[in-house]
């Protein structure tokens, strides 16, 4: 385990050292470095550590208690609280692979040392604007242990409604007076004034907690999914975070957070990484090939062979060393290569199971490298225990040594890491397009999990094979093709999966293909511009000198206005709008705007808009 690196880069630091005094035990308190967010922490009358998030001089959380259980000992009760250390930091860093090509990483940090039950730890906290994390350290002297439950808790002091759900379940807006089912982080709470994401950042050898309701009505608890955690020598706990909005499209402000609680790389972001678009093929020789026409036609990076390409996926029999009769995976690679003369190389993805990923990882890294391969997706791995984890996240760092870009499937969430390992350029973790979610739960992924980070969506875009009607696809699809459009826009990832269930070969439409050519995965500037969670969405982001702004409707209809100041007023624009025609297709138009003005927008129920912005 790492020892305390946040303590790395400082800025300024100045020591206060308390001398206790009888009865009474200090208060220490930080704050954020607009000074509108503050956490105390302090041992209360029943002699437990305690703390508060205060915001614009109003409680938001708090007094709530913290702790863990450590072997047979509570660690928070009895405690003693001893000195404190605080500094401030100030970075702007350079992400070339997100929302923003600049993250502002600007924080005020305390570590207060305390100790109970004869084990002395220190609590560490960072206060931002809008936001706090905090997280546990067991010094090096600690013994092998056991945490067998984090007490952290999060008292709110009055009804909220959280919008529950677990893994890659749909939403249920619940009040905490009623909430009987657990909730994963990042979890989105409201009480109509304001709007708060709870979530973790760095889980790099702990377990999956989610959130419980506590004996308060109005209060939550960590519980751990599956087992404990076992701890040696120096421990670090994930950072627990709490972010706080007045509105619904402010949450988005912090979904950087994670990224900003976690180790930089080792040397920046090296150079062969690449975010992009990428289409599933077939699993023939022919399916490679027709996918890669395809990706270098529209813009597109990579392919992927999912599942079967080396056998039955769940069998030991299937070896991941060994390919399918069906597929020639040399004349594969080589075609996409030889596609990048001109260009860019289109790369292939291979898909590895947890089955054959925990025999054979250390085999395949060389041998996939010796191949040609681009990245891997793994599926099925297990983001939910301590074991899974202190498997899965040494097997990123391995694929990352070995300059492979990674996409991880299945029940693995974000907790910031692809700052660490920027070739984890995405995660799944989320219901995606391929379990036909309506617009309800499309409007509220905005809002809950992707304020944790980077989603793959596997957008199921249907092809002229397919039937339409009253705009909906009959088969499949609960939302309009223009929303489809638009949420390639709304949501962020740097390896976004297109035109999953596709045939490159029926997909004849270009005005609709179009917006996938052109839209990118990675941005230098977002901005959230209007929304509420579950009703409707819409959000600007500019790559170079273009901007796209997607805007989505829930299950009503949304007539309304968008505000286009994020454009240089005055400034004049063509606008390149791509959108529902009423028939089950997409319409497209060209109107001139300027900067300043606001767009009138008029969404039906599960619709959605595309606008294109370029300066005459």
């Amino acid at each position: 385990m790492r020892s305390t690196f946040f303590w790395a880069t400082v800025c300024s630091w100045f020591v206060a050292v308390v001398t206790l005094a009888a009865p009474a035990q200090p208060v220490y308190r930080i704050a954020s470095p607009d000074k509108q967010t503050q956490f105390d922490v302090q041992v209360d009358a029943r002699q437990r550590l305690v703390y508060r998030v205060i915001q614009a001089g109003k409680t938001v959380v708090g007094p709530s208690v913290l702790g863990f259980r450590l072997n047979e000992l509570t660690i928070g009760q009895q405690t003693v609280l001893g000195g404190m250390r605080q500094r401030t930091h100030r970075e702007q860093i350079k992400w070339p692979l997100g929302e923003n090509d600049i993250i502002r990483n600007h924080y005020t940090e305390m570590s207060v040392q305390a100790r109970s039950a004869g084990v002395a730890y220190t609590l560490v906290v960072r206060v931002f604007d809008g936001s706090v994390a905090f997280r546990y350290v067991l010094p090096n002297t600690s013994a092998p242990g056991v945490i067998r439950q984090e007490l952290t808790s999060f008292d709110l002091g009055e009804d909220y409604t959280i919008y529950q759900y677990n893994e890659e379940s749909v939403f249920t807006p619940t009040s905490l007076s009623a909430l009987h089912k657990t909730c994963d982080f990042p979890a989105t709470l409201t009480n109509g004034r304001l709007y708060l994401s709870i979530g973790e950042a760095d889980n790099q050898s702990y377990t999956k907690a989610v959130l419980a309701r506590a004996d308060s009505p109005h209060a939550l608890t960590l519980a751990f999914g599956r087992d404990s955690v076992r701890t040696s020598g120096p421990f670090v706990s994930p950072w627990r975070t709490i972010s706080v909005a007045t509105s619904a499209i402010g949450l988005h402000q912090f979904s950087d957070l994670a990224l900003r609680l976690c180790p930089p790389p080792r040397a920046g972001v090296p150079g062969w990484i690449k975010p992009g678009k990428l289409i599933r093929a077939a699993l023939t020789t022919q399916g490679g090939l027709d996918c890669i026409d395809f990706a270098a036609a529209h813009g597109f990076n990579y392919i992927m062979f999912d599942a079967g390409w080396y056998g039955a996926e769940f069998r030991s029999s299937s070896d991941p060393t060994q390919v399918i009769p069906a597929i020639d995976m040399p004349r594969v690679i080589q075609y996409g290569k030889d596609k990048g003369r001109t260009g860019q190389p289109i790369g292939v993805i291979l898909y590895v199971n947890r089955v054959g990923l925990r025999a054979k990882l250390d085999t395949i890294l060389p041998l996939y490298r010796r191949w040609g391969v681009a990245g891997l997706k793994f599926g099925f791995v297990d983001g939910l225990s301590h074991e899974g984890l202190n498997w899965l996240i040494p097997a990123i760092k391995k694929v990352y040594d070995h300059g492979f870009v990674l996409n991880i499937h299945d029940n693995y969430k974000p907790t910031g890491l692809s700052r660490t390992y920027p070739n984890l350029l995405t995660q799944e973790g989320i219901r995606g397009n391929e379990n036909n979610p309506d617009a309800f739960h499309n409007t509220v992924l905005p809002f809950t999990r992707f304020v944790g980070g980077a989603a793959d969506y596997t957008f199921c875009y249907p092809n002229a094979n397919e039937q339409f009607s009253d705009n909906l696809l009959k088969t499949k699809l609960q939302v309009t093709k223009g929303q489809q459009l638009a949420l390639t826009v709304v949501y962020f990832s740097p390896l976004q999966a297109m035109l999953w269930y596709g045939n490159p070969v029926h997909y004849t439409n270009e005005v609709e293909l179009e917006v996938f050519a052109r839209v990118p995965t990675v941005w230098n500037e977002s901005h959230y511009l209007t929304g509420e969670i579950g009703r409707h969405v819409s959000v600007a982001r500019r790559k170079g000198n273009t901007w796209y702004v997607g805007t989505v409707a829930g299950l009503t209809d949304w007539q309304g206005t968008i505000p286009l100041s994020f454009l240089p007023k005055g400034k004049r624009y063509v606008a390149t709008v791509y959108e529902d025609d009423g028939g089950g297709s997409i319409q497209k138009r060209s109107v001139t705007l300027t900067g300043g003005q606001a767009w009138p927008v008029r969404i039906k129920a599960r619709g959605g808009q595309v606008i294109m912005l370029q300066t005459l």
